[in-house]
């Protein structure tokens, strides 16, 4: 998010400070090591199941519902909203089909969406943490918690270091201890640009956020819903953002498409014998 100077603008007076991971259904924290298993070999299972569920996602379609407002109070001083379809064309290639975007108001609220906020739409906010990856991150079990019908362990996580122009993830994420996939994150993308010096000029700061993931064909768990409320304290002022993100509609694309479990492929028509789980945030 870049800061833009309207011809009036209203700066918040007082900022409500944000409680850490506060979601709600949400158990207390138990610092305990888990039974039975070590914290490394939960990473290794919950990347390696990333790694198959990334793969698996790619072959879905889905909508994308996107809406970023700028608040002062109770007040909408601006938005911007998108929708739209992440489709195949006749020869199977994946492209995004916009079904709504009408003109953004950002500018009249101080706020403008750079690069990167475009790019964490479609990357960092459906986070997936995948084996290829894991190596770039720190990863530190805090513990075990229960998210609505979930038990889950928990693991902040933080990049190793910052390469190039390569953003990250920095946050908090939730394993399931049945199927070790990751059910839910919170965090911000880094890095993030706060540029004093120049007064300003070039300051790229993004909300923290958090998105939840619902079970999908008893396999996989997608992400559905990503919620952020938060304050960016810019050289030039306050800007208070609320953001939320739907996908919905996923459907398998096309009869070819494979889906693995535990790195076996499943036969045609098969899905994985179990009770389907549905974890829904409030909204």
């Amino acid at each position: 998010m870049e800061f833009r100077l309207p011809r009036t603008v209203l700066l918040l007076t007082s900022v409500a400070l944000l409680t850490a991971f506060a979601v709600a259904d949400e158990g207390p924290l138990d610092k305990s090591e888990p039974k039975g298993i070590t914290p490394e070999e939960i990473i290794k299972r919950f990347a390696a199941k990333e790694k198959e569920f990334k793969a698996a996602r790619d072959q879905y379609t889905y909508r994308q519902d996107v809406l970023v407002e700028v608040l002062d109070g109770d007040t909408v001083k601006g938005n911007y909203h998108e929708v739209f379809d992440v489709v195949f064309d006749n020869d199977g290639k994946r492209l995004e089909n916009v079904v709504f975007a009408p003109q953004s108001s950002l500018e009249q609220g101080g706020l403008s969406m750079d690069e990167g906020d475009f790019d964490d739409i479609r990357n960092r906010l459906p986070f997936v943490l995948t084996s290829d990856e894991v190596a770039e991150y720190d990863i530190l079990y805090v513990g075990q918690q229960q998210q609505d019908d979930l038990h889950c362990y928990v693991f902040d996580i933080a990049p190793k270091q910052i390469v190039g122009k390569k953003r990250y993830f920095q946050g908090r994420i939730w394993v399931d201890d049945r199927d070790f996939q990751i059910v839910k994150t919170y965090g911000k993308t880094v890095p993030q640009i706060s540029d004093k010096k120049h007064k300003g000029k070039n300051e790229h700061l993004y909300p923290n956020f958090t998105t939840w993931r619902e079970q999908i064909d008893k396999v996989y768990w997608f992400p559905t819903y990503t919620k952020a409320d938060d304050t960016l304290h810019f050289f030039n002022g306050d800007i208070h953002i609320r953001e939320t993100v739907k996908y919905k509609n996923y459907k398998k694309f096309g009869s070819k498409t494979r889906i693995t479990y535990e790195g076996k492929e499943l036969p045609p028509g098969e899905k994985k014998d179990q009770t389907p789980q549905n974890q829904q945030p409030q909204k």
